[in-house]
């Protein structure tokens, strides 16, 4: 903190003086309730995401250690959504193929949770060493024949890294750079692994989309940053990386995989960096008329589905939700909803299920709970999968509800 009332930008040190939205007091989103703790009011911190008018980094005020979020047993295991796992099986193709990697090479992912990606990698015979703090899920992993060590990544751990293991040819990451509290030793990590021509691939929910379609349900504590392709060029530059290709990805309402290397690697632009970079200065995301105007479309939003959810309670009928995710737990937080508007969720994750959800103490079951007792309408909380779910439970005579950008029911 400076001497003003005002954060500081975990990049630059800038004062963020300009507020995107201010969402109140909040659990944390991965906290699930014991059910014999109900009776107990849940820890709740601020949730407060500001703009840095220096860098244009989007971050919400580091409240929380991270390791009271990442703990021993982190709930989130990445290998439950088939649609997931097909693009990471698609990334594996490409990247094998891109970069000609075969059996003398080294991938290395960090935040490799159960091993739902490096798996693909092993498949075909390519040495991979995944890096992953919480230990429940690294265990996973190690099943499945991925080499894991269970550490926190940074500069200090890539240098360990360096030392004893090949230089690595690629350096995966997929919506991890999101979740570290350091940004910049994070990617002085990266950096210090990287050799030569090697790659560096991050991917990221755009900033661009969380903006344009009112995506504010995916700001929770352990997302400390928000990213734009601008301020994570200037983050990776200062740190002696270079972007030289974006793709624009459908996966978590619209992401960003970046492809960085070092500033001497020989590796030419591609034809996506030009057009990321046109996008986002038409957005104005190089001065604070980008971000204004946020916290009013969030109001609307979370209006629309109080609305809507009273109506359905005032005919008598019923509503459930599926998937006990971060996202949606954001979003009953902030409008305030618990079990008088949704009666049960239900979700595949056997680790979430027999829980309440963080603050709204939603009950969360099994999805067969569906078909036992089945609700009127279903609303979908991770509505990034919105067809995926739709499609699993299309035996359901229900109505399917998403609430992201506005209400839409199906």
């Amino acid at each position: 903190m400076t001497g003003t009332t005002h954060p500081t930008c975990r990049h630059c040190g800038a004062d963020l003086e300009m507020t995107l939205v201010d969402l109140g007091l909040s659990p944390l989103a991965n906290s699930y309730v014991d059910p014999a703790k109900a009776d107990k009011p849940d820890p709740v911190y601020p949730l407060h995401a500001r703009v840095c008018t220096e860098c244009w980094l989007v971050q919400v005020d580091d409240v929380v250690p991270a390791e009271e979020i990442f703990s021993t047993d982190y709930a989130y295991f990445s290998s439950f959504s088939d649609s997931w796992l097909a693009h990471c099986r698609d990334y594996v193709e490409k990247m094998v193929d891109r970069f000609d990697l075969g059996p003398d090479d080294l991938v290395i992912e960090i935040a490799s949770n159960d091993g739902y990606l490096l798996q693909y990698f092993v498949e075909k015979g390519i040495p991979v060493l995944g890096i992953e703090p919480s230990g429940n899920v690294a265990a996973t992993a190690q099943e499945r024949g991925v080499r894991t060590l269970v550490d926190y990544f940074g500069e200090a751990l890539a240098r360990k890294v360096a030392a004893v293991e090949k230089p690595p040819a690629l350096i995966a990451s997929a919506n991890v750079l999101a979740h570290v509290p350091d940004i910049n030793d994070f990617v002085a990590g990266i950096a210090t692994l990287l050799t030569g021509d090697a790659v560096y691939t991050v991917e990221f929910p755009h900033l661009l989309n969380l903006i344009k379609s009112v995506q504010f349900d995916t700001i929770y504590h352990e997302h400390y940053s928000y990213l734009s392709l601008l301020a994570v060029e200037t983050i990776f530059a200062k740190a002696g990386l270079r972007v030289f290709d974006v793709e624009e990805l459908p996966t978590h309402g619209g992401s960003l995989r970046v492809y960085a290397c070092l500033e001497g690697a020989s590796h030419p632009e591609g034809p996506g960096l030009a057009k990321v970079r046109a996008d986002e200065a038409a957005a104005q995301f190089d001065r604070p008329e980008g971000y204004m105007n946020f916290t009013t479309q969030v109001e609307a939003l979370r209006d629309g589905l109080l609305a809507f959810l009273r109506e359905t309670k005032a005919r008598g009928d019923t509503v459930a939700a599926y998937g006990a995710a971060a996202k949606g737990n954001t979003l009953l937080n902030y409008a305030g909803i618990g079990p008088d508007l949704i009666s049960y969720c239900v979700d595949r994750n056997p680790a979430k299920q027999n829980t309440l959800l963080p603050g709204s103490h939603i009950p969360v079951h099994g999805v067969e709970a569906l078909r036992e007792a089945p609700p009127d309408y279903v609303l979908i909380l991770p509505w990034n999968i919105r067809d995926e779910v739709i499609g699993q439970l299309s035996d359901l005579k229900v109505r399917f509800v998403t609430a992201v950008p506005e209400v839409r029911i199906s």
